[in-house]
């Protein structure tokens, strides 16, 4: 009788589960098994599990990865200066939201309605 083989002797990639991958990562288990299940990173799914080889951790952390901005031209990357003008407001007011100062008015109550539209009259 001839003993089996380790994985890693057949040649296979070997397969890490989230808690080995978040471990690596320094996050939790949760996160690689959130991110995998929306499809944000890459992933193998083997006998109902989220499997992870050596190059899908090569690939998060590319993904994830953070550059510095380059600037196009030192010109560019300056910051404009405000020139004098008046005073901006603080928000600008949304479609059919009243403006500050004046009153507001209370709407009737959805039953009310309700039984208008349903009875024609009000209850």
């Amino acid at each position: 009788m001839t003993k089996r083989k380790p994985p890693t002797d057949l040649g296979l990639p070997r397969l890490f589960g989230p808690d080995e991958i978040a471990t690596a990562l320094g996050c939790s288990a949760w996160w690689v098994r959130d991110r995998a299940r929306r499809r944000l990173i890459p992933f193998t799914y083997v006998g109902g599990a989220y499997r992870f080889t050596t190059d899908h951790l090569a690939e998060i952390i590319r993904l994830h990865e953070e550059r510095p901005a380059e600037a196009a031209h030192p010109s560019e990357a300056a910051v404009p200066t405000r020139t004098a003008g008046p005073p901006r407001a603080r928000f600008a007011p949304r479609a059919g939201m009243p403006l500050p100062g004046t009153r507001l008015e209370a709407r009737p109550p959805r039953r009310l309605l309700d039984a208008q539209t349903r009875y024609g009259t009000a209850a």
